[in-house]
């Protein structure tokens, strides 16, 4: 209780300080289950020349895990960096379908988004599974990005605090002070993903804000203040800047709008300015 207190004391005296760590924005586009493998070559190359000057920001595209390994030979060499959406936890093994984190290491990815709400829900992952993914992902040296987020009955219920923290608590069960640091974490509220209702920007950094300071309280205020944390549902061009505006809202972490090379490549340059 007495560390606790320290921390939340000791982050509050820090910001009100105005000493921040500088947090690189991260644009992440998961495109789900879409494009080819040629697709995907497609789109590499028309936004590599696109935002090789944008060094500014973090920019991850999580593709199909038949796209991965060509558009890593592709993207080498570039600022384009490339994530997986999702990874088995166990090093290798009689798991028909699924990919583990030693394999997708190998070809040398950087990402692994676990936890996603679209794993919880329709394949029923547990927060010991995200766990369970995470320890492997670090493992193996792939940065995970964990997600997340409240049903809309849960947020009408005034229970988005309750179960954001039950989430990261059980995911990160175990994780050390030195592993927490590697982690990309981004809030997806489930209700406005894929409905094209997108949380307020103020929606956002309140629930930002709380897992920023459940950070501190867990680790420290060094790593609260260290890591990304995004937000991610129904971002598009025109909210993104609204978005990133907020002090705690690190990137976004995109859907639909990902998949489209202009929007992709707005989004990009806006966040490279913010």
């Amino acid at each position: 209780m007495i560390n606790k207190f320290f921390n939340v004391f000791s982050l509050n005296i820090f910001m009100k300080m105005g000493v921040f760590f500088v947090r690189k924005p991260v644009i992440a586009g998961n495109w789900k289950m879409f494009k080819t493998v040629s697709e995907s070559l497609s789109f590499l190359d028309k936004i590599i020349p696109a935002c090789k000057s944008l060094h500014k920001v973090e920019i991850i595209i999580c593709p199909t895990f038949l796209s991965l390994a060509p558009m890593a030979e592709k993207a080498k060499d570039t600022n384009i960096l490339l994530g997986a959406q999702n990874t088995h936890w166990e090093k290798e093994g009689a798991f028909t379908g699924e990919v583990s984190s030693y394999l997708i290491s190998d070809l040398g990815i950087n990402y692994a988004i676990i936890g996603h709400s679209e794993r919880r829900g329709y394949f029923q992952e547990t927060d010991e599974w995200v766990n369970n993914k995470i320890k492997a992902a670090l493992n193996f040296n792939l940065n995970p990005i964990v997600c997340v987020g409240e049903s809309l009955e849960e947020r009408e219920n005034g229970q988005t605090r309750k179960v954001v923290e039950t989430q990261l608590a059980g995911g990160l069960n175990d994780i050390d002070l030195n592993q927490a640091g590697s982690i990309i974490f981004a809030y997806e509220p489930i209700w406005a993903i894929g409905t094209g209702r997108s949380a307020t920007s103020s929606d956002a950094q309140e629930v930002i804000s709380f897992i920023r300071r459940w950070l501190s309280e867990s680790y420290n205020m060094e790593t609260a203040q260290k890591v990304p944390i995004l937000y991610g549902g129904s971002v598009k061009p025109d909210n993104i800047g609204s978005l990133l505006a907020e002090k705690d809202v690190d990137g976004v972490l995109i859907g639909g709008a990902s998949l489209k090379e202009d929007s992709f490549i707005e989004m990009v340059q806006i966040a490279n300015i913010s």
